[in-house]
C-alpha cells in the first residue's frame, strides 16, 4: 500500500478530524489503518438506518465498548449520510474532562453545509485526500500510466489494466447511483447523466455554463446545480481567473478540471494519449497534481487562471503566503521562446515577484530566457510539493 502523506497529520493531531475526498481515494483505508476502537460505516444500508432510527445509537455503541478501548477513537465513515449524527458528537465532545475523539471522513463538506449541518466549529480539523501525488511516490510516478488511468490508488498498484479500464468505466454508474441517487442530490438523473458527459467533453476549457446546457438539454438553471453537485462531490475543481485584487478580473469565465484523469477517460471511453488529446490530459494531470499534492501537505493554496483579452494565458498560478508561481504546461519534450509568452504577459500585469515556470514532458531541467523549464514532477517538488 502507498503510504498517504495526509497520515502523518491524521496521526500526530489529538483532536477529532473529517477526511473529505472523492470516493476510491482511499479514505476509508486510510483511516482504517489508525485502529479505531469502533468503526461505523454508514454507506451499509442497514447500519445507517440502525442510526436514522436509533437517535441515542452511537452513545450505545461506545457504552458497550470495552474499558480498554473506550478512550480510543470512533470512526465514522461517510458521515455526510446523516448530518444530524454531527449534533451528537459536539455533546459528546463538550463532555466535562472528556478526552473522546471522532474520526470522520466524506465526500463533501460543502453538501453538509449547505443542509444546515453542525460541522462542529472549534472541535474538529478539516484534511483533504485526494488521488495519489507524485510526492507519494517519491517523484517517480508512470507519467504515461497516469495519463491513460489516472492516479487513483487502485490504478497505480494494479497490474491488470484491461480491469483498470473497466473500473473507471464504470465510475460514472457508481457515481450516479450512489452519489446523486442514494443522496437524492436532484431528481432528474437522465438530464444530470447527459450533463455530466457533456463536462467532462469539454473538461480543461473555460466554464460556459449556458453551452454546457445547450449541448446537454437540460435548463441552464439545472446545469447551474448539477455543476454545484460535482464541485460539491469534489468530482471537478474551479480555477477562477487570477486578480491582483479581490474586484478586478482579466476574463471572467473560469476553468474547470476533473478530479482524476483517469476517472475523466472513464467518462470519456478513451484512454488512449493520442496527440490531439495529450496536451488536455497533461494540463489535468499537473493542475490536480497541484491541488491535491496541496491537501496531502495541508498547505493552503489559491490556484488560478489567467488569460488577457488578447489571448495570452497561463495554464495555473499558484499563491500560498508570499509565495507566487506561474506555471504553463506543456505536453512537449520541447519549449522556445514562443511558449513564455503568456508567462511575460502575467508578469507584466501582476507587478510581484513571481516564479515563472514551465512543467514540461523532458526530463532535463533548463532555464530559457529567464524561465525555469522544468519536469513536471521535479517543479512539483520545486514547489514543495
Amino acid at each position: 500500500m502507498i503510504s498517504r502523506r495526509i497520515g502523518s497529520f491524521l496521526t500526530k493531531g489529538r483532536r477529532s478530524f473529517l477526511l473529505l475526498g472523492p470516493r476510491q481515494t482511499g479514505k476509508s483505508t486510510l483511516v482504517a489503518s489508525l485502529e479505531p476502537a469502533l468503526t461505523i460505516n454508514l454507506m451499509h444500508e442497514p447500519t445507517y438506518l440502525d442510526f436514522a432510527r436509533n437517535p441515542r445509537e452511537l452513545e450505545e455503541r461506545i457504552d458497550a465498548l470495552p474499558r480498554e478501548r473506550s478512550r480510543r477513537a470512533i470512526f465514522i465513515d461517510e458521515v455526510q449520510r446523516l448530518p444530524s449524527l454531527l449534533n451528537t458528537l459536539q455533546v459528546l465532545l463538550d463532555e466535562p474532562g472528556g478526552a473522546r475523539r471522532f474520526w470522520l471522513t466524506g465526500s463533501s463538506a460543502r453538501k453538509l453545509r449547505r443542509g444546515g449541518a453542525n460541522l462542529l466549529p472549534g472541535r474538529i480539523h478539516e484534511y483533504r485526500l485526494g488521488p495519489i501525488v507524485a510526492a507519494e511516490c517519491r517523484h517517480d510516478l508512470d507519467t504515461r500510466r497516469a495519463l491513460s488511468l489516472g492516479t487513483l490508488p487502485a490504478m497505480l498498484t494494479g497490474d491488470d489494466v484491461a480491469d483498470a479500464r473497466k473500473t473507471l468505466r464504470t465510475y460514472a454508474a457508481t457515481y450516479l447511483k450512489e452519489e446523486v441517487q442514494a443522496e437524492a442530490l436532484t431528481r432528474n438523473l437522465e438530464g444530470f447523466a447527459r450533463f455530466l458527459t457533456v463536462a467532462a467533453e469539454r473538461a480543461g476549457q473555460l466554464l460556459d455554463l449556458s453551452k454546457l446546457a445547450s449541448t446537454a438539454a437540460v435548463a441552464r438553471q439545472s446545469a447551474v446545480r448539477f455543476f454545484e453537485i460535482l464541485e460539491d462531490s469534489l468530482v471537478v475543481h474551479r480555477l477562477s481567473p487570477f486578480s491582483k485584487s479581490s474586484t478586478r478580473r482579466l476574463v471572467q469565465h473560469p476553468k474547470y478540471y476533473f478530479f482524476d484523469v483517469g476517472v475523466l477517460n472513464g467518462l470519456l471511453g478513451n484512454f488512449e494519449a493520442s496527440a490531439d488529446r495529450i496536451g488536455n490530459l497533461f494540463e489535468h494531470l499537473v493542475v490536480t497534481q497541484i491541488i491535491h499534492s496541496a491537501a496531502a501537505f495541508d498547505r493552503e493554496i489559491r490556484p488560478s487562471t489567467f488569460r488577457t483579452e488578447h489571448g495570452l494565458e497561463v495554464d495555473v498560478v499558484c499563491e500560498s503566503g508570499d509565495e507566487l508561481w506561474a506555471v504553463e504546461i506543456k505536453a512537449s519534450r520541447n519549449v522556445g521562446a514562443a511558449d513564455l509568452r503568456g508567462l511575460r504577459a502575467f508578469a507584466d500585469f501582476t507587478g510581484r515577484k513571481a516564479r515563472l515556470a514551465v512543467f514540461y514532458l523532458g526530463e532535463v531541467a533548463r532555464r530559457v530566457a529567464g524561465v525555469d523549464v522544468l519536469p513536471w514532477q521535479q517543479g512539483l517538488e520545486e514547489m514543495g510539493f
